[in-house]
């Protein structure tokens, strides 16, 4: 027996049989790049199935996600836990091989990929968190951090926006320990890429900084010396990062080989077995030859021995750096300081925008949290997101980078920076942050999703809230945002209306479990004595009356400032009003029934909510008696203290619905 042709074609048919099997599935790249996927798994991926998270390990990403079948029978095959019955329940509910890799999900799956071309950005990040990390922590002898993260893409991902800018961030920073193999095989779900993608890829990734090879799969289709000698080679030049241009034949060995007709549907019974046959696959379906098994088992071992070494130079390291190996350890573990304890948190002086107050936490914290790291997509100016006693990470022409340092220059790519804060909070030992103006986050929605849906507790700084940006015009304020964030399961989203709003955001998002967006104000806001820690639970009482309020008024950001004035104006007419603020919807909805009630009890029907936002959010709060003040149309380009009265965000027309409100309610 050829073993390593046995392996190649297990891995084929495997994931054919399972896509036959589901009806459902796409068997054209995991036939095409069964080669690619054993030569990385075979001879170079660093990896131990046994401690499949061991923190020194190669990483891998499928960015062409929807392949996801290879990676399963990789992950089958070299022992990851995966059985027979999970290849056979491949796409069905509550199966481990769902239709797409989710990270969390099946054991092994380091990322969450499928949306093309994010996969590619997840793997830029991971990278540059190994830079990031190796730099503050290997000392001559003790290469503690010290991997590589490979990425499988298609034509797919690289026709994908965020390609380009991941792309050029990575060969931008030199990151050289970052190696994508391009399975080029001229097909997507239309047909031949012809009538889209007829660039030249080699020279596109050449000018981006990035080291080009080649390997030619069409005439010898499992050329595993030449997969071999072309990740070798990238291997050695740390300067750059590297691509490797597969040149396959999508659904290799079936009759549907180069047609786009296996991209997205199963071969059919009839074209399986036409398949097997010409691979002289004799054996029943699903099952593998053990000689197979055997042969995989060996990358593994060699893995578990890495491991095994790791550690032994892990407890010298520990005796000659104590300091610098607990300091590891617990970037490693995610731990975090006691912000209960951190003197002058809360602590403001005077009127301040919420993106100052933001700037003040942040550095606070970045004093007592080593890990903490991020940057902006050239906005850190304005939106005030970076650490003021840290050094950036930097590169030079003709000089290595250097990657000690905590802020990041993205550049202008809104979506693959996103998408790179994901793949370094994944890689672990860091928290990561971005930022950008709110306005912007439609373009780092996609990643911001699945930063949810992985639930990656990355934060992200959003300034300039609403039609307080003022003269740059309806282009630059949010108006849908909010809504378009609070409607994403998992999704954290705080606009806090002062500094100790700010903090108690903050603290929120770095101890949590989930992405938080942190919506804050361009304009100077006050600060109020009676906000503070209680903002941790989303809303709260900030002004209050005595017994029960005839109106409750609800705002967040800039607008608590109109409630709390029309609260007094209210008082003067002889109505009580209370002033909720409710900085985080999320947050609110999942505290005790009683303590929402206390807040907004039930009985008082007559409410205001207010907000520069669309008004979507509020009808819940609002009920049927409710009045809401908010952005029903785009805004316009004036100074800001036009634009809100224009709007109806006055303290006159909060009084006016609150009248109204109460009025409906008789």
């Amino acid at each position: 027996m050829d073993v390593q042709k046995t392996t190649i074609n297990a891995i084929r048919i495997l994931s054919a049989e399972a896509i036959e099997a589901a009806k459902s599935g796409h068997p054209g790249l995991p036939m095409g790049c069964a080669p690619i996927a054993y030569a990385l798994y075979q001879n170079f991926l660093k990896f131990n199935p046994r401690d499949p998270k061991w923190d020194n390990r190669d990483r891998f990403v499928l960015s062409a996600g929807h392949g996801s079948m290879l990676d399963y029978s990789l992950l089958y095959l070299y022992g990851y836990g995966l059985t027979k019955d999970d290849l056979m329940n491949f796409r069905q509910f509550g199966s481990k091989t769902p239709g797409h890799p989710e990270y969390g999900h099946t054991v092994g799956v380091e990322t969450t990929t499928g949306p093309l071309g994010q996969g590619i950005a997840n793997a830029v990040g991971m990278a540059l968190a190994e830079a990031n990390l190796a730099a503050k922590y290997n000392r001559p002898g003790f290469p503690v951090v010290d991997h590589y993260t490979y990425a499988i893409c298609g034509d797919g991902c690289l026709e994908e926006g965020i390609s380009y800018e991941a792309c050029s961030f990575a060969g931008t920073h030199k990151l050289g320990k970052l190696i994508l193999l391009y399975d080029d095989n001229d097909i997507t779900i239309e047909g031949d890429t012809d009538v889209t993608f007829k660039e030249n890829v080699g020279a596109r990734f050449a000018a981006q900084n990035w080291q080009v090879l080649h390997v030619d799969l069409v005439c010898s289709p499992d050329d595993i010396d030449a997969l071999n000698n072309a990740i070798a080679k990238a291997k050695e030049n740390t300067e750059k990062p590297s691509v490797i241009i597969c040149h396959t034949r999508i659904g290799f060995g079936s009759p549907l080989e180069g047609s786009a007709k296996c991209h997205g549907a199963p071969l059919g019974a009839d074209n399986l077995q036409k398949s097997k046959e010409k691979l002289g696959w004799e054996y029943p379906p699903f099952e593998v030859p053990q000689e197979v098994f055997d042969h995989c088992k060996e990358a593994a071992d060699s893995g578990k021995n890495a491991e095994v070494h790791w550690k032994k130079m892990m407890i010298d390291y520990e005796n000659q750096y104590p300091e610098l190996a607990e300091e590891y350890k617990k970037a490693m573990s995610g731990e975090k300081p006691d912000f209960e304890t951190l003197e002058g948190l809360y602590d403001f002086e005077k009127p301040m925008a919420t993106r100052q107050t933001s700037a003040k936490v942040l550095n606070k914290l970045a004093s007592v949290m080593p890990t903490l790291i991020g940057g902006s997509a050239d906005l850190a100016p304005s939106n005030l997101s970076d650490m003021k006693d840290t050094d950036e990470i930097t590169y030079g022409t003709f000089s290595p980078c250097d990657f000690s340092g905590r802020n990041i220059h993205f550049g202008i790519r809104e979506h693959a920076m996103a998408a790179i804060v994901n793949g370094m909070q994944l890689h672990g030992g860091l928290q990561a942050y971005c930022a950008t103006f709110f306005v912007f986050s439609d373009y780092c929605k996609p990643a911001m999703r699945l930063s949810a849906l992985m639930k990656l507790p990355v934060t992200y700084i959003m300034t300039h809230d609403s039609i307080g940006v003022g003269e740059d015009g309806p282009t630059h304020q949010p108006v849908e945002q909010l809504i378009m964030l609070r409607s994403i399961p998992g999704m954290k989203v705080y606009r806090p209306a002062d500094g100790k709003e700010t903090a108690a955001a903050w603290v929120s998002a770095l101890s949590g479990q989930e992405p938080t967006v942190l919506v804050l104000s361009r304009q100077t806001l006050p600060q109020y004595d009676n906000s503070g820690k209680e903002a941790l639970k989303g809303g709260y009482v900030l002004e209050d009356c005595e017994g029960t309020p005839d109106v409750l008024l609800i705002g967040t950001g800039s607008e608590v400032e109109l409630c709390v004035k029309a609260k007094a104006v209210l008082a003067e007419q002889g109505v009580k009003a209370r002033v909720v603020s409710m900085p985080c919807i999320e947050e609110f909805e999942k505290q005790p029934c009683e303590y929402k009630k206390q807040v907004l009890p039930c009985e008082v029907k007559a409410r205001v909510c207010v907000e520069a936002g669309s008004p979507y959010s509020w009808y819940k709060y609002a009920g049927y008696c409710g009045e809401i003040v908010s952005m029903n149309t785009f805004g316009a380009s004036a100074p800001a203290g036009k634009l809100f009265p224009h709007f109806g965000f006055t303290v006159e027309n909060v009084v006016e619905k609150a009248l109204a409100s109460i009025e409906k309610t008789k």
